[in-house]
């Protein structure tokens, strides 16, 4: 039976690791098991996985070392395990390249369900017939080759960032609501958790427009969500 994709998990807790590789295991996954950032690295380098889950306080390089040395080389999904819930933890993650976070304790089967969606958001780039390219101004989107760039200089982008630029891109100039951002972008049921749009909205614009204060790519539509203006 084919594998769903091999997952590596950094973490220095050895009972949640073997939780995790439980979990995982039953979902269908090949799990990769360290238990601090070196090794993890030393195993990314070797293994190429499909998703990375990385605890952020860890011995001898904590998680967020770990994290920039791996946006160096990769841009494998990774979501970060952590038992603090503050804003600023998310804000600095998200920054470094973060696409989940999952706060400690936490439900195996959510974490199990967070993996998969985020899987899916990285493989959504399927080549298709048609070359899927879009622009606002000096923003160039390029489905295909999985670029965009701003005034012709590369932006680096998360998979889900670039998700979720792709999907309003597509529907350009139609307002998406926050609902729909969630069952399109995210591809599972987040409730009413709106704050992950938020939160990767802020993101593009930090990186897309050239005044995130008045965006002029990005777009929103109080009350109701966002939209793309394309040219």
């Amino acid at each position: 039976m084919a594998t769903q994709g091999t997952v590596l998990i950094i973490d220095d807790d050895k009972t949640l690791l073997r939780l995790l590789q439980e979990a995982l295991t039953k979902a269908g996954y090949q799990v990769i098991l360290t238990s601090n950032g070196i090794d993890g690295l030393q195993e990314m380098y070797a293994r190429q996985p499909d998703l990375v889950l990385l605890d952020v306080m860890m011995p001898r390089m904590d998680g967020w070392e770990t994290l920039s040395r791996i946006r160096q080389i990769s841009r494998v999904p990774v979501i970060m395990l952590t038992a603090k819930d503050g804003e600023q933890e998310k804000v600095r993650g998200f920054n470094l390249g973060v696409d989940d976070y999952v706060t400690k304790p936490f439900s195996f089967a959510e974490l199990v369900a967070r993996a998969g969606a985020v899987l899916r958001r990285a493989r959504t780039t399927a080549p298709t017939t048609k070359n899927k390219r879009y622009s606002s101004g000096d923003l160039v989107l390029d489905v295909d080759a999985h670029r965009v760039t701003k005034g012709g200089k590369l932006v680096e982008l998360t998979p889900t960032e670039f998700r979720l630029l792709e999907t309003l891109a597509e529907h350009a100039g139609r307002v998406l609501t926050h609902e729909q951002l969630l069952e399109k972008v995210w591809g599972y049921d987040a409730g009413e958790d709106t704050g992950y749009i938020k939160r990767y909205i802020w993101y593009l614009r930090q990186k897309l427009e050239d005044d995130p204060t008045n965006p002029q790519h990005i777009l929103t539509e109080r009350g109701f969500g966002y939209s793309f203006a394309a040219d």
